[in-house]
């Protein structure tokens, strides 16, 4: 079975990049997404804060998670197809990919901590916030590229 699917690794590896693709580009507008929520419900702007809470919602369930799902599975049948579990690089992308998938389960959940009506941060925090999957991104290309262990 596994060298079956060696015959269509580059197929699973386009795959994957897409999904990557798509899941870095909700991951990147989410926190926006709070920013401008949070900013409706400090203002008391409820008609506002509640169109933001469902554009999340839709982020969320249409891209993100679908396809937070797919980088997982694609991922996991990659390294399993091509055998890199030995590799160093892949145990680190590995940790920078949990974290990132810890990133986008906290968005989620202070999206609907926001939908109650629970502010938690700064509006300060929640930009600078916005730029860690940016740099996990930047890291996890490097090690799937470069390979430096």
């Amino acid at each position: 079975m596994i060298q079956m699917m060696g015959a269509y690794y580059l197929w699973l590896l386009a795959a994957h990049i897409v999904f990557v693709i798509f899941w870095m580009a909700a991951m990147f507008i989410l926190p926006r997404y709070l920013i401008h929520h949070q900013e409706a419900v400090i203002a008391g702007r409820t008609d506002e804060a509640a169109e933001w809470g469902a554009r999340e919602t839709k982020l969320r369930h249409v891209i993100m998670t679908p396809a937070m799902t797919m980088v997982w599975l694609l991922g996991l049948t990659l390294a399993f197809v091509g055998q890199h579990w030995g590799e160093g690089w892949l145990h680190a992308k590995l940790v920078l990919v949990v974290a990132l998938s810890g990133y986008h389960g906290w968005a989620v959940g202070y999206a609907r901590r926001l939908g109650r009506g629970e502010v938690r941060l700064s509006g300060r925090t929640l930009r600078m916030l916005n730029e860690l999957p940016a740099l996990g991104v930047v890291l996890i290309v490097i090690l799937a590229v470069v390979k430096p262990f």
